[in-house]
């Protein structure tokens, strides 16, 4: 489609300009607050509620009720649970949209910071300069804290401009570009053959990762985006639900690694590569702290075991991982050397306040 057969179709409300999925599972005490935070779009956004076999509540007749009142902004897709990354699938098969954004059922958008991004969706658009990935910031929302932490990337990225991945500069340790503040080119999600896997936490960061290859342009507005509610008990990344899950976490590590191993960087952007080691180290250093963290013999086995597949992948994926600053850190030997890992981890929590 040619920019201005888009910018007609946009015009004549026939294609949404961005593709809002909210995957729900038992979502009754916190789904309308995301709900609400996106309805004042109106027509420019399509709400797709996926009810991924809620049972418990009512999550589903929550989700057919805003789409009887909004019949042309909402639709509720009710399926078999298949998990988060599942839900995600299906908003990506059911998008209409020429944007994709992901917002979980207990975190919400700033609706101003959404207006401001459709507008900047639309005009892009229009000039005949779309973009494959669009990012904002977001704040780690955490239940209680006084100050919330914001992750913004005006160090990183420039600001209100297009660019590519060569313009982007060094990023801090602790700052992530995560599905929170990714808005993707549905195009580009199509493209990379993004399929994540069922009943799996954690593949938000695959969601992420997959598609940095196909992304060839980027436009960073330095606006507080998506709150990202942290606080529940049994909310995945809550420490102690991370080490009851550790399998999952080290699942989605290694089809990163495998992502990373398949990718023919010959032929592409060297950029790219460069953002997608910083990624996979940091990805390598949340499974390893969690490990640590147990304490048990049997986690330190397995992130043994992990480093170990990342050598068989790739001897060199595993040397440029093992020797960086995270991957010395986490890989200090003995009693004293997860002792001081732990500990560094804790200090970054702290100031971070991510679980």
């Amino acid at each position: 489609m040619s920019a201005g057969q888009v910018e007609k179709a946009v015009q004549e409300k026939t294609l949404k300009i961005l593709t809002v999925a909210i995957p729900c599972y038992n979502s009754e005490a916190y789904m309308e607050n995301c709900i609400q935070s996106l309805l004042p779009a109106g027509e420019d956004i399509e709400i797709l509620i996926v009810d991924d076999g809620s049972f418990k509540d009512r999550t589903a007749e929550i989700a057919d009720a805003y789409q009887e009142k909004y019949p042309t902004i909402v639709r509720a897709i009710h399926q078999k649970n298949g998990g988060h990354g599942e839900a995600v699938n299906t908003g990506i098969r059911n998008a209409t949209g020429l944007y994709y954004k992901v917002i979980d059922s207990d975190d919400w958008a700033d609706t101003d910071v959404l207006l401001a991004i459709i507008r900047k969706l639309k005009e892009l658009e229009e000039a005949g300069t779309p973009v494959d990935m669009f990012l904002a910031n977001f704040i780690y929302d955490k239940e209680g804290a006084k100050h919330k932490k914001v992750m913004h990337f005006r160090h990183a990225f420039p600001v209100d401009e297009i660019f590519d991945w060569s313009k982007v500069h060094h990023m801090k340790t602790t700052q992530y570009i995560l599905m929170h503040n990714i808005i993707y080119r549905h195009k580009v999600l199509e493209d990379s053959g993004l399929r994540l896997p069922k009943h799996t936490f954690y593949v938000d960061n695959i969601f992420a990762f997959q598609p940095y290859p196909y992304v060839k342009t980027l436009y960073y507005m330095d606006a507080d985006f998506y709150h990202y509610y942290i606080g529940r008990e049994d909310q995945s990344v809550n420490e102690q639900v991370m080490i009851g899950r550790i399998d999952q976490q080290i699942k989605v590590n290694k089809i990163m690694i495998d992502i990373m191993a398949e990718q023919n960087f010959d032929q592409m952007d060297p950029h790219v590569k460069k953002v997608m080691y910083v990624y996979l180290d940091k990805i390598m250093a949340v499974t390893s702290t969690m490990l640590l963290v147990s304490g048990t013999k049997e986690n330190l086995r397995k992130k043994r075991a992990i480093w170990a597949y990342l050598r068989k992948k790739s001897r060199r994926m595993y040397m440029h991982l093992r020797f960086t600053l995270v991957g010395i850190l986490v890989n200090l030997p003995g009693w004293l050397g997860r002792k001081l890992s732990v500990f560094g981890y804790s200090i970054v929590r702290k100031f971070v306040g991510f679980n």
